[in-house]
């Protein structure tokens, strides 16, 4: 007889949570004025896509992260288009830090969550600027190879930026929490 996987409620909450906690760390942004590359930002919300990873594992932590940053998106006529992408790309970016996060040994510290959100950051910048590069340079706006390879080095510093700021913050806040959540007996599993 096969076991069958269910969702506890708790994780259900945390997975909620996690999802709005990314929709307000994309709020949280500045917007750079840059004409050749379109809408250019630094932000809060890949932290959160990382966080949500490693607490809640590959699948239901990509499910948190591509879930609020796609309702972020959603609230703000310049990204509701591509809202789709946004789901399946910071998805990925939670789904591929739980894979690290989750793998071998549960019991991980600083090391393994920064690993963790490493992968998801590198995950997320190349389908972040392959998209910028063949949907929204070749394929929506017409550009020539050159000018969409224009356009992807352009977005490049704040891509790394927001890659650096989540690989600094999301271990951090990924072991806080977890000490919080055992210390009052509450398990992530």
């Amino acid at each position: 007889m096969e076991k069958k996987q269910t969702i506890s409620t708790r994780r259900l909450v945390l997975a909620a949570l996690l999802a709005a906690l990314t929709v307000v760390g994309s709020a949280l942004r500045i917007t750079l004025p840059l004409e050749v590359a379109g809408t250019t930002s630094f932000h809060l919300g890949n932290i959160m896509c990382a966080l949500s990873g490693i607490l809640l594992g590959p699948w239901l932590g990509g499910a948190a992260a591509g879930l609020g940053s796609a309702i972020y998106d959603m609230t703000n006529p310049l990204y509701i288009s591509e809202c789709w992408i946004t789901f399946l790309t910071k998805g990925a970016y939670g789904l591929a830090a739980g894979l690290v996060a989750w793998s071998g040994k549960r019991n991980w510290g600083y090391g393994k969550a920064a690993a963790a959100t490493v992968t998801g950051a590198v995950t997320y910048a190349v389908l972040y600027l392959a998209k910028s590069y063949f949907y929204s340079g070749l394929l929506l706006k017409g550009l020539t190879p050159e000018a969409a390879l224009a356009t992807v080095i352009a977005k490049l510093p704040a891509t790394t930026f927001n890659a650096v700021v989540a690989v600094i913050f999301a271990p951090i806040l990924a072991i806080a929490i977890r000490k919080a959540l055992e210390k009052n007996h509450i398990s992530l599993k």
